[in-house]
C-alpha cells in the first residue's frame, strides 16, 4: 500500500479505463477522489472515454456538482453501466439525450455481479428481472438509450437451466475502484467506524483486484499497524493499492449529518413517541400511508420500505394502532432501529445489525421478504407497474426490480392522478378540489418494472393503493376493491382509467379513521 495525494491518484486513471466507485446518496461517497479526478480531466482533457461501472446512485437528487454528477461531462465517460441515476441528474441528462450509451440492472444484481466478478466467475444466474423490462424478450433488456441499441454489447441474456428460465448477468472487469473509509493502517487495511453503511465496498475490492485494477481509499486518518482490532477491518490491506487522506469536509456521514453516532451503533439514542396532539392537515400522502398500514395488520417476518409516500407507512400503523412483528430493513443493510428519511434514507438510528447491501439483497432475494411498500408511477390492466421511465426521464431500477419481485405482499403506493391534484377533507369525506393532469392507470405501463403476470405466477399478494380506491391483484388482473368515502366512482375512479377494473361484488368504502 502506497499513501498518495488525491491528485495522484487522478493522474494513474488512464483514457479508457473501467472505473467504479461506492456510495448511497452521500454515504461512504469518495468526493474528494471523483471531484479531482473531474477536475483533472477538466484541466487536461484526461483521462477521458471512462466506462462507469457501478451499482446504486450517489448523489443529492439534483443538479448539484456532486456525487455521480461529476462524470457528467462529454469526452468524460463513454458508457454508463448502473442500477440507478435518479439521484445524479446532470448524468441521467446524459443518457437521456444519447450523450452516452446507458446501460442498467437491478441494484442487488449490480452487487451479486461485483462478488461473483471478485470470485473469478463469468457472471450470475437469477430471476430477479425477469418479466421486467430488464428481461429483453419483454423489454429493452436492460439498455437505456438508442446509442445503448447501436453497440454490440449486452449486460443480460435469458437461459434456461433444466428446463427453468434464468437471466444471466455478465461480470464486467474494473480498472479503478474509488472508495472510501474511515481509517486505513500502515499495510492498508481498511476501517469504516464512521460510516453509518458498509454498501459493498469488500466486494468491490475483491472485483477490482480479481480483474487486475487498482484499489483506491480515501480515508480520514492513519494510524499504526496493529492499531485497528481485526474485528474493525472491513478490507484487508491486501486488496488495496492506494490510500489518500482527504479533508473531514469530504468524509461528510451522509447529506444531513458530518457523524451522528446513533448511526454507527456507537451510541443509542433515546426515540420517543409524541404525545401530544397534532392538529395536522389530512393530505394525499397521509390517506395512502393510512390506508397502506391496514396490510401490515398481523404480519411477521421482514420488512422493506420505499422512499416517499411508502416511507411513512409503519408510523402510520403506530397511529392507527395496528399491530404487527415485521422486522424493519433497507436494502442498504441496516436492520431494525428508526430507518432515516430523505436526504439520510439508507441509514437508521438505533440499528441493531448493519450488513453489506450485497448480502441484504440476498436475503430479499433468497428467503425473500415478507412485507414492502413501494411507489407507483403508473399501473396498468395486467397490473405491472412503472417506476423507471416517463417520457425521456429513464432512471433505472436501483432496488425496486429486487424489492417488489422478491416481497410475498407487495403494496404499491400513490396518488391516482399526478400533476396538479389537489384534495380535502370535509366530514370525514373525500373531496377533489382541483383534479391532477395526468393519468396514472393506463392500458399499458411506458416500462414494466413489476410484472403483474410474474406476479400472478409466483403467487404474490398485490395490491395497489391510492387516496380514493385500492385495488387487488386477483389472476393477472385488476380489481377496485373500495373507494373513499365521498368519491363518485363512476366520475372520479372509472373514467379516470384508461382500462376498466373489475369492480368487487363486495365494494367496500375505505376504513373512516383513515379520514380523520
Amino acid at each position: 500500500m502506497k499513501i498518495i495525494s488525491a491528485l495522484e491518484a487522478a493522474k494513474l486513471v488512464s483514457d479508457g479505463d473501467s472505473i467504479t466507485t461506492e456510495g448511497f446518496l452521500n454515504s461512504v461517497y469518495p468526493e474528494k477522489l471523483v471531484s479531482t479526478l473531474e477536475n483533472l480531466f477538466l484541466e487536461t482533457g484526461h483521462p477521458k472515454d471512462l466506462i462507469l461501472c457501478l451499482g446504486g446512485g450517489k448523489g443529492t437528487g439534483g443538479w448539484e456538482n456532486l456525487g455521480l454528477n461529476h462524470f457528467a461531462h462529454e469526452g468524460f465517460i463513454k458508457r454508463f453501466m448502473g442500477s440507478h441515476t435518479g439521484v445524479c441528474r446532470k448524468l441521467e441528462q446524459m443518457v437521456a439525450d444519447n450523450k452516452i450509451p446507458g446501460y442498467t440492472y437491478p441494484q442487488g444484481i449490480a452487487g451479486a455481479i461485483f462478488r461473483a466478478a471478485g470470485a473469478g466467475q463469468p457472471g450470475i444466474l437469477s430471476k430477479i428481472g425477469i418479466g421486467t423490462f430488464i428481461d429483453p424478450r419483454v423489454g429493452e433488456g436492460g439498455k437505456m438509450n438508442a446509442l445503448a441499441f447501436e453497440e454490440d454489447y449486452e449486460v443480460v441474456r435469458v437461459m434456461t437451466i433444466d428446463g427453468e428460465d434464468y437471466l444471466y448477468y455478465r461480470t464486467h472487469p474494473i480498472d479503478v475502484a474509488f472508495l472510501r473509509g474511515t481509517t486505513a493502517d500502515e499495510n492498508g487495511n481498511i476501517s469504516i467506524e464512521k460510516e453509518a453503511l458498509n454498501l459493498d465496498l469488500l466486494p468491490i475490492a475483491q472485483a477490482t483486484k480479481a480483474t487486475g485494477g487498482k484499489v483506491f481509499f480515501q480515508v480520514e486518518r492513519i494510524c499504526a499497524t496493529g492499531t485497528l482490532h481485526p474485528r474493525a477491518v472491513k478490507i484487508p490491506g491486501v486488496l488495496v493499492d492506494y490510500v489518500i487522506v482527504s479533508e473531514p469536509e469530504y468524509h461528510q456521514q451522509t447529506l444531513t449529518y458530518s457523524y451522528n453516532p446513533a448511526y454507527t451503533g456507537e451510541i443509542r439514542v433515546p426515540v420517543r413517541e409524541s404525545t401530544e396532539k397534532k392538529d395536522e392537515q389530512v393530505t394525499v400522502k397521509k390517506i395512502i400511508q393510512r390506508r397502506a398500514a391496514f396490510e401490515l395488520k398481523g404480519l411477521k417476518g421482514v420488512l422493506n420500505l420505499g422512499i416517499g409516500s411508502s416511507d411513512g407507512v409503519v408510523a402510520a400503523a403506530r397511529e392507527l394502532g395496528i399491530k404487527h412483528e415485521l422486522i424493519s430493513t433497507c436494502e442498504s443493510g441496516t436492520i431494525n432501529g428508526v430507518p432515516a428519511t430523505g436526504l439520510d434514507f439508507g441509514a437508521a438510528t438505533n440499528p441493531e445489525a448493519i450488513i453489506d447491501m450485497v448480502d441484504m439483497f440476498s436475503i430479499y432475494n433468497g428467503y425473500g421478504l415478507d412485507f414492502t411498500a413501494l411507489g407507483m408511477g403508473q399501473a396498468d390492466q395486467y397490473g405491472n407497474v412503472n417506476t423507471t421511465k416517463f417520457g425521456s426521464r429513464a432512471p433505472g431500477p436501483g432496488g425496486f426490480i429486487d424489492i417488489s419481485q422478491s416481497a410475498r405482499k407487495a403494496v404499491f403506493v400513490g396518488a391516482f392522478t399526478a400533476g396538479k391534484l389537489e384534495v380535502k377533507v370535509e366530514d370525514g369525506q373525500l373531496k377533489i378540489i382541483q383534479e391532477g393532469n395526468i393519468r396514472k392507470f393506463v392500458k399499458q405501463v411506458e416500462q414494466i418494472s413489476f410484472s403483474g403476470t410474474e406476479a400472478t405466477r409466483n403467487k404474490q399478494d398485490v395490491w395497489y393503493v391510492t387516496e380514493r380506491a385500492v385495488f387487488h391483484l386477483e389472476e393477472g388482473k385488476m380489481v377496485l376493491m373500495e373507494i373513499a368515502p365521498g368519491i363518485d366512482l363512476e366520475k372520479q375512479i372509472l373514467a379516470l382509467m384508461d382500462f376498466k377494473p373489475i369492480v368487487s361484488p363486495n365494494l367496500r368504502v375505505m376504513d373512516q379513521s383513515i379520514f380523520k
